[in-house]
């Protein structure tokens, strides 16, 4: 049991350094930070654009709020939080963001007094400008909870006497949701909709890195999804691609009219992937021609 905590208390060390990163210099560029519940949601919700802001040399980091140390069929604890931590941070490399993770246990995330400090820590160091995170109705209990969080920053990040030890920002950025599928309470209604046909093979290629969610099924895998020879393997991951690409297609078609209402008609119709994102209402609410700017991917 010694043992045991011995190595707890190591794996808490060694994840605890991937929090808190310093901000980015102040250099005029857009600063982005994303929130998911566990290390893969931001990559899958938001790794398109994030891909998309890096190239311009914006500034995005993606937070995963539990170490998802129970994500796996086969394996949990220290190892596979430390294992999964290590793919978002070789993701990031791929796409040209910051990768963190807090220590908190997969599945156990509250929306507590003390990790709303944390969120709004998060949000001040980065000095964010747009701050994304999962719509409060969902199937997972840590991805409500990482919304709440989330909404419940907004607004505090300006309040100066919260969390004295970090500054408060000037200005309340603009807080916005990912898109989902489900419909009651309310469904997901993006205000704006992102074209990642330019970066599409290069979320696809950092969503193949995060085998143990994508290529071994995550919590919900099997032993037989396994490849056991250089062609299963090629084929698993073509399967996956296939899936993920899928994904960011049924996106594109079904805000079409959102994408033509932004790239025009003509665009719009040849756009084959998108990634979209709805205006959460505790935050900054821009309009717009405001968007275009903190998104200023259309007119290339």
């Amino acid at each position: 049991m010694k043992q045991l905590r011995l190595l707890a208390v190591f794996f808490s060390l060694v994840l605890s350094t991937t929090a808190f990163a310093a901000a980015p210099p102040d250099d005029g560029k857009l600063r982005i930070i994303c929130f998911g519940a566990h290390p893969d949601d931001c990559e899958l919700q938001a790794g398109g654009i994030g891909a998309l802001f890096a190239a311009q040399g914006h500034h995005v980091k993606l937070v995963s709020t539990t170490n998802g140390d129970i994500g796996h069929w086969r394996d949990a604890g220290g190892p596979l939080a430390l294992r999964r931590t290590n793919e978002v941070q070789q993701c990031s490399k791929l796409l040209g963001t910051t990768a963190e993770v807090l220590d908190i246990h997969d599945g156990e995330i509250l929306p507590t007094l003390e990790n709303r400090q944390k969120i709004i820590r998060l949000i001040r160091q980065w000095k964010a400008d747009i701050v994304l995170s999962p719509r409060p109705y969902d199937y997972h209990p840590d991805h409500r909870y990482t919304s709440i969080l989330v909404q419940d920053a907004a607004y505090m990040v300006t309040v100066p006497f919260i969390c004295p030890d970090t500054p408060a920002l000037k200005n309340n950025p603009v807080f916005m949701y990912y898109t989902d599928r489900f419909q009651k309470p309310t469904a997901s209604a993006p205000d704006i909709a992102i074209s990642i046909d330019s970066v599409m093979d290069k979320k696809l290629d950092g969503l193949a890195l995060l085998e143990s969610q994508f290529l071994e099924g995550g919590a919900n895998g099997h032993e037989g999804l396994i490849p056991k020879t250089p062609a299963e393997r090629q084929k698993r991951i073509a399967d996956v691609r296939a899936s993920m690409a899928n994904r960011n297609k049924s996106l594109a078609d079904r805000y079409r009219k959102l994408l033509e209402d932004f790239y025009g008609p003509e665009a719009a119709a040849k756009i084959q992937y998108a990634e979209a994102f709805e205006i959460c209402e505790y935050g900054r609410r821009p309009n717009k021609e405001e968007l275009k700017k903190l998104f200023p991917f259309f007119n290339k």
